[in-house]
This record gives structure tokens, sequence and C-alpha cells, in this order.
């Protein structure tokens, strides 16, 4: 597991706050396979807040609010900006967003401003841009800018993303939010994180892995690019000419 999503896990179960609520999650899937036919995946995100064990209560009493945040494997991103000098676009700037998760989505069960707010919000990691501040040791107003448009540029591959009715309660302490995977999601760890408000204050946390891996062919592929790149392109060049060659062929015919 990526470094990030290491310390977020150990952070929540240090940081868990001392109520009489605990929180029993779930995800549907353990594992996610990438095929060639892959198109996307829905996952499930289920749980159950209870009264704490040795607490006297037998029932919890609300209203209570969800958020579930979703972050795929961190990496190294680089945020350039264009500039036209003389008629020719060139990057004239750029910061650099060191464990910035590949993928992140929000789901709540009300408009994240409604349930707690902004600080709360920015110091758990729930807004997208509060992953760019933390990613970047430059300054802080450049790291917001360029983090701006690096959260808007994912957003539109949909990469990232806040569904503010994401979360539903079919009972008074039993929640439920589902998420679609995109096609492109990248292979990797992955972390879900739950909270649990009341009354603007976490209440409960809780974090669920499960993991996005290639298979088959794709995986030999993805490995050997890495791996093995000098065998990699041999082999990609020979599929190209072979592919050109009986293309040629067949059209001869």
């Amino acid at each position: 597991m990526s470094r990030l999503l290491f310390i977020l896990a150990l952070l929540l179960g240090l940081a868990a706050p001392a109520h009489a609520e605990r929180l029993v999650s779930q995800v549907s899937n353990d594992s996610v396979e990438i095929t060639s036919s892959f198109d996307g995946e829905r996952m499930t995100f289920y749980g159950a807040i209870i009264p704490d064990a040795g607490s006297e209560q037998k029932f919890v009493i609300g209203p209570f609010q969800v958020i579930v945040v979703v972050l795929g494997p961190t990496q190294t991103r680089v945020a350039r900006q264009k500039t036209n000098v003389l008629g020719i676009w060139l990057n004239t700037d750029q910061i650099e967003f060191r464990d910035f998760p590949s993928y992140f989505h929000v789901l709540s069960s009300a408009r994240l401003t409604d349930i707690t707010d902004v600080t709360t919000l920015t110091t758990n990691l729930i807004l997208p841009e509060s992953h760019t501040l933390a990613a970047s040791s430059e300054d802080w107003w450049k790291g917001a800018v360029f983090g701006r448009e690096l959260v808007r540029l994912m957003t539109e591959e949909g990469l990232f993303g806040v569904q503010e009715n994401g979360v539903s309660f079919p009972a008074d302490n039993f929640y439920s939010a589902r998420l679609t995977l995109p096609s492109n999601a990248p292979p990797g760890p992955y972390l879900a994180l739950t909270y649990v408000f009341k009354n603007g204050e976490v209440i409960a946390r809780k974090s669920e892995g499960f993991s996005v891996r290639k298979i088959g062919f794709e995986r030999f592929l993805a490995l050997s690019a890495v791996q093995q790149p000098l065998a990699y392109g041999v082999i990609c060049v020979i599929l190209a000419l072979f592919t050109g060659w009986l293309g040629g062929v067949l059209f001869r015919r």
C-alpha cells in the first residue's frame, strides 16, 4: 500500500474519537479485476452505527450524517502552466505534487458544508483541494492555484468527483453508498474512509481497503513495460510489423 494510504489508515485508528457509538462497515468487493473488456465496476459501501463495546446504551440516537471518501494509489503529479510567448505556447511555470491520489471520490448523505465546517473537512482531507495543499511543499498560494486546475482536469477525466447525495439511510443507523469505478481507474491499492458525523462532529470512522488490478494479457503487458522495457519495446515493434504485413496481405487480396 502506498505511503499516504497507509498513513491515513493509521491515523484513523489512532485518532478514533471516544464516543458511545462505533461504526461497522463493509465494502462489496475486495478486488476489482481489469481485463480488455473492463468498462467500470460498481462498488457498494455499507455499514451500521451501533453502540460501542462496553457502552450502557442499547441503541444509538441520531440523526447521523455519513461521508465516504474513496482514495486511489498515490503518485507524483506535475502541473504546468502554458503561456503564449510570441505566438508559441510554452511551459513557463510548474509545480510538483507528491503523494497525490490518482483517484479521489467523495460520497455524502448531504451537502458537505451542511454536515460540518470547512476546517474539519480540510483537516480530514475530505475536500479534493485539501490534497493539493498537503501534497505541495512549495509556495502555498501557488500550490492552491495550480492545485485547483489539477483537480479540475482530473474531474474532467472522471478520476475526481464529489457526489453529495451518494449516501442513503435505509434505516436510522444503517447507510449504503454506491460508486462506479470508471474504466480508466488506475490499478493499485484503494482505501475507503468512512466518517460518521453528529451535530457537525466526527463521532466514528473506519477504513476499508480493496485493490484494482490487471489480470491476464493486460497484466503481462503492464509488468513487462515496467520490469523489462527493452523486451517490451521489441515485442511492440514485432507486433506492429506483423500487423502491418497482415493488413497489406488482406487488402491486396
